[in-house]
């Protein structure tokens, strides 16, 4: 039983492999008709066995074929379903080109596409075919399409080696590396030149000028081995993945990782090359690292852009890409790659410079030296290394600068030397010429310090040594001395200058590291939406000292919500490589491969995982790469943002559902209420009207005189039922009028006392109105209503036998009218609640306590009318409740008389 287990555990399927096989049957399937050379035969193969499936029933369509003038291909194609081709202007001319979007809305079950590394026009969205062949897959639809093998990323420096010629037309290798099937078209060396001379190739002037240059024997021998090489790789790797997703035991290949080194030389590319070509012939998954160092950062443009070339170079080919900053460069490899379990490290060897090799040792000889169970592949250039005296000489401006300064500040130390001289004895005068290397180092660099030490030397054995005025050295010791002078001033120079590299490079981290500060200091205080947008687009700009502009997806399209300085409109490019970096969540744009013509440099704005917009920054038209410090700051920003957005998002919608939940508690409370409200009075009514119905004359008159009062007090009841809720309607609506009217305060409490009285005629109310209440600006019949709904709260909560009083007071600069009762009192807790809709204690005079909406609507007439509300339940006594309201005077009034007294 036990060896059955082992048994199924070892024949069980590789997760990994499984994986791969899912994410492929999502996609088209790929076939590459791949070739040595032109003229084998690939687009008549492609087309023959395309025209077998169509005689099948297949759906095939063409999406572009050139034929190059050669009958027998322009024959294959009569029968089958030719899509138009896209036309493209540039430079006055029309390029006509593979339309994509055409094919995708076509929908073949098999599309062919010829010349697999094509280079698109400018102005397409993809600069390469073979990316909108990718496009296709992507779409569920099946392609074939051909390749030479001379286009393979990692071959062209092979290629140029054997052929002589440069190869600019490229597809990666990972991209052929996930064809579902090569097909090798083979034709023998001989028989090919055969057809060139025939002419069934190029035409009689072309093929002669090939076969003297590419199309010889001995090239298309190397060719074709290399074409059969990478097949048979390509068909071992398709064995070892099916024998992974079936399960079956090994033996399988040692698993290799791969670190290769990518500097600023030239030779990066080819040893970029060369570890693409080691990692597929390994099977094995490799990394590309550059290391800076962390004291300072090359300004030159070249080196730059030679590194970010290569860097994405490995990319294409399939390599993990990693910058790290150290100053020890071979220790930080060599932990890198214990760290990271490589296995190989591939390097290029540069040629020294003229005293590099004496002192101190390469990077890729101290790497060989201290890697301790680590293979070191070291590749060397096409030519042999020699030591040459080599500088990188800065811009013409700077270096016309810094040799005027260094002359300036010579002479200068000149004439302050004669001067010296002539006052005192001074046996070192050389310092006064080490001080003027040191000025020029500190201000103008390197190159500057070193013309101003040679200067110096000319300078001191010119003026100040015997004998003078020539450059003859009489005395050894004085040459020796001299020799010293030279060592010392280029060694001084050269530590200041690298001391103000090294300040420079830190100088621009400290500003990259305060704007990140900065950023996320003020992002984390933005509280809406639109301030994030803002503050991105400003210091995005800030930060590549250009424009920016954001895009955020809205009903599934990108629409324009920033930029700084403000933008609304994007170019076709932009637009194009804006949706293509939301898309597919990669950088589009300007500096990248896709659409590199658009204005804007476009990075995805991603949260968890959705792309939810895209960040565009333009620097100026003399920047064609983002320095690494600026590109991080970007990505950093755009990451931020992102979390940011979604952030003010997640708010924003936690806010709408608390409304909401709030919304359906008052809806219930209101239906609650209505309900009960409703349903009482109506009760009381109808078993009244149905008595007096029924029984009415057997009733006694004092019996039908109860249920008439009854019915009359609940129709009253429910009129101010209704009442309340029509006035809370209107003042939330807006639409309740408050007339400015001089209103009298005495008239509208005996007009709120009278209508008590009606409704609870059994409730006693006392009065004590100030003599000489001053007149008010406002509505009599709404201030009136709210004296009413005071009372009625208060004959609600308090016990029938006792006395509901009601109090007018002139105060400074207005009226106080204060209703209190001798209730149940409110707690402490509830007093800031009781203004609030619905909001209900249980009465004491034996009714319901009613909607909750009587203090709401007096509290919401009190503050249109401009006054102020508040109630107050005395702890001393824990008893009784009193409201009170402030209404300001009117202006220009006469007195009015009062009077006291008791209802």
């Amino acid at each position: 039983m036990a060896e059955s287990t082992n048994t199924n555990e070892a024949r069980r399927p590789s997760p990994r492999a499984l994986l791969e096989l899912a994410a492929k049957e999502q996609r088209g399937k790929l076939k590459v008709f791949l070739g040595m050379a032109p003229g084998v035969g690939k687009t008549y193969a492609m087309l023959s066995a395309a025209r077998a499936l169509k005689a099948e029933g297949l759906d095939v369509v063409i999406g572009l074929v050139e034929t190059h003038g050669r009958p027998e291909t322009t024959a294959l194609i009569e029968g089958l379903e030719v899509l138009p081709r896209r036309a493209i202007s540039y430079r006055n001319r029309t390029l006509l080109e593979f339309d994509v979007d055409a094919a995708i809305a076509r929908r073949p079950q098999l599309l062919l596409v010829d010349e697999f590394a094509h280079s698109n026009a400018p102005g397409l969205v993809h600069p390469k075919r073979y990316q909108d062949v990718d496009g296709v897959l992507q779409a569920g639809i099946d392609v074939w399409t051909t390749l030479n093998i001379q286009h393979l990323e990692s071959l062209t420096d092979v290629v140029q080696r054997i052929a002589g010629i440069t190869v600019r037309e490229t597809v990666p290798d990972k991209v052929v590396e996930r064809a579902d099937e090569i097909v090798v078209v083979d034709l023998p060396p001989e028989e090919l030149i055969k057809r060139l001379k025939e002419g069934k190739v190029y035409l009689p002037d072309n093929a002669r000028r090939a076969i003297d240059k590419f199309f010889q024997l001995s090239n298309l021998t190397a060719l074709r081995e290399l074409a059969l090489r990478r097949t048979a790789d390509r068909v071992d790797e398709q064995m070892l993945s099916q024998l992974r997703q079936q399960g079956i035991e090994g033996p399988w290949p040692t698993a290799e990782r791969l670190l290769v080194c990518v500097g600023s030389d030239e030779l990066s590319e080819t040893v970029v090359r060369a570890a693409a070509r080691m990692a597929a012939a390994l099977k094995s998954d490799w990394i590309a690292i550059h290391l800076a160092h962390s004291d300072r950062e090359s300004t030159d443009r070249k080196d730059v852009r030679r590194i970010e070339k290569a860097m994405r170079l490995a990319g294409r080919l399939g390599a993990t890409a990693v910058r790290i900053n150290a100053r020890d460069l071979a220790a930080e490899v060599l932990a890198y790659a214990k760290r990271n379990n490589i296995t190989q490290i591939v390097i290029g060897r540069s040629r020294p410079g003229f005293l590099g090799g004496w002192m101190r040792r390469s990077l890729s000889t101290e790497l060989m030296a201290k890697a301790a169970g680590i293979s070191v592949t070291v590749v060397a250039p096409e030519t042999s290394p020699s030591r040459t005296l080599r500088f990188a000489l800065p811009k013409i401006d700077t270096l016309w600068t810094g040799g005027l300064t260094a002359a300036a500040a010579v002479a200068l130390s000149v004439a302050v030397g004669t001067l010296l001289e002539r006052i005192t004895d001074l046996p070192n005068l050389s310092m006064v010429f080490l001080l003027a290397v040191l000025i020029c180092a500190l201000r103008f660099g390197l190159h500057s310090a070193i013309a101003a030490a040679v200067f110096s030397f000319l300078a001191f054995n010119f003026f100040f040594i015997e004998p003078r005025y020539t450059l003859t050295v009489a005395s050894p010791h004085e040459l020796f001395a001299l020799l010293i002078f030279l060592a010392v001033a280029i060694a001084t120079g050269s530590l200041a200058g690298r001391l103000r590299e090294q300040a420079s490079a830190t100088r621009e981290r400290a500003e990259a590291t305060q704007a990140l500060y900065e950023f996320s200091r003020k992002l984390s205080g933005a509280p809406k939406i639109d301030d994030v947008l803002w503050l991105l687009a400003a210091q995005s700009a800030a930060i590549v000292k250009g424009k920016s502009i954001i895009l955020l997806e809205k009903s599934g399209e990108l629409s324009i919500e920033g930029g700084w300085p403000p933008e609304d409109t994007l170019g076709t490019a932009d637009w194009a490589a804006a949706r293509w970096a939301h898309r597919k969540g990669e950088p589009a744009g300007r500096m990248t491969e896709t659409m590199p013509s658009a204005v804007f440099h476009f990075r995805p704005l991603i949260s968890s995982p959705n792309v939810i917009g895209v960040l565009g920054v333009a620097p100026d038209e003399t920047t064609d790469t983002l320095p690494l410090a600026t590109a991080s700051a970007v990505q950093a920003f755009a990451d931020q943002a992102a979390i940011a957005i979604e952030r003010t998002r997640l708010v924003e919608q936690a806010t709408e559902a608390a409304t909401t939940v709030e919304s359906e508690r008052l809806r219930n409370a209101l239906l609650s209420s209505i309900s009960h409200d409703l349903r009482t009075p109506l009760a009381s009514i109808l078993g009244s009207a149905t008595s007096l119905r029924q029984l009415g004359d057997r009733m006694g008159k004092k019996d039908r005189a109860d249920l008439l009062a009854t019915i009359e007090e609940e129709a009253n009841r429910l009129s101010v039922f209704v009442s309340n809720l029509l006035h809370m309607t209107r003042l939330e609506a807006g639409a309740l009028d408050i007339c400015r009217d001089w209103v009298d305060v005495r008239d509208a409490v005996n007009g709120a006392v009278s209508r008590a009285a009606r409704a609870l005629p059994k409730r006693r109310v006392q009065m004590s109105l100030e003599d000489g209440l001053p007149l008010i600006r406002g509505d009599a019949a709404l201030l009136e209503q709210v004296l009413f709904n005071l009372l009625d709260n208060a004959h609600k909560y308090s016990p029938p036998v006792s006395v509901t009083r009601i109090d007018a007071r002139a105060t400074a600069g207005g009226v106080r009218i204060a209703v209190s009762d001798e209730g149940i009192g409110i707690p402490a807790e509830s007093l800031s609640k009781v203004f609030e809709k619905f909001y209900r204690v249980a009465g004491s005079d034996g009714r319901a306590p009613g909607t909750g909406l009587g203090l709401s609507i007096s509290a919401a007439i009190v503050k249109a009318m401009g006054g102020t509300i508040e109630a107050r339940s005395p702890a001393a006594s824990g008893k009784g409740t009193e409201i009170s309201i402030l209404l300001p005077a009117g202006e220009g009034q006469s007195d009015n008389q009062g009077d006291k007294g008791t209802t």
